[in-house]
């Protein structure tokens, strides 16, 4: 499995996953929630996203087999939602609506969909036909031990940053992630032709 691990394909993979997770965006909506008087558990937080992340991972194929769908066709869907992702951070509009019922703030919104969400999911298996299993798995848990580092020290990290360093981030990263849709989305659709001219 280790054979398998490249150093350039892990970083790539840990940027992709750093800027779709956007822990660091999502300080002032934390911040809020401990404000609004609801707790927020770092750790239980960190490793259930983890969990439901791995999950996905390992188990996504076997979904996409049940209903017929390969990982080219996930990976160019995928890419498109990581564009209109990077275009709410670009463009500081809401796309993606939270409008579930759960009102515990660790679930609901930090592990979903702020963490372990519908982008999240698509990344890990888009990034699953570009790079080999063990890259991301590195990039993921690498992210992880970010995520609860920055979600146990919110109110430190937003001092540090201030309001317009976060803001700042956002924007690097969704310019960051419109090029990595871009390039997902064109390595895949072109497999896909490839395929449909071989049939």
């Amino acid at each position: 499995m280790f054979s398998s691990f490249n150093f350039q394909e892990m970083i790539s993979a840990f940027i992709v996953l750093f800027a779709v997770i956007d822990i660091i965006g999502s300080i002032p909506i934390i911040i809020n929630l401990k404000e609004r008087g609801q707790s927020v558990n770092a750790l239980k937080a960190t490793l259930i996203s983890f969990a439901l992340m791995l999950g996905f991972f390992y188990a996504g194929d076997m979904m996409l087999k049940l209903f017929h769908v390969d990982i080219e066709s996930f990976a160019v869907a995928g890419a498109i939602v990581i564009f209109l992702m990077a275009l709410e951070m670009l463009l500081d509009v809401e796309i993606f609506k939270n409008q579930g019922p759960i009102k515990s703030a660790t679930l609901v919104p930090l592990v979903f969909p702020l963490l372990a969400g519908a982008g999240s999911f698509t990344t890990l298996l888009s990034l699953r036909a570009e790079y080999a299993s063990i890259n991301i798995l590195i990039a993921l848990t690498l992210n992880m031990i970010w995520v609860y580092f920055v979600v146990s020290m919110t109110d430190k990290v937003e001092r540090f940053l201030g309001r317009g360093g976060i803001y700042l981030i956002r924007k690097f990263f969704g310019i960051i992630l419109i090029a990595i849709a871009v390039k997902l989305f064109m390595s895949n659709i072109t497999l896909m032709i490839d395929a449909l001219q071989k049939q």
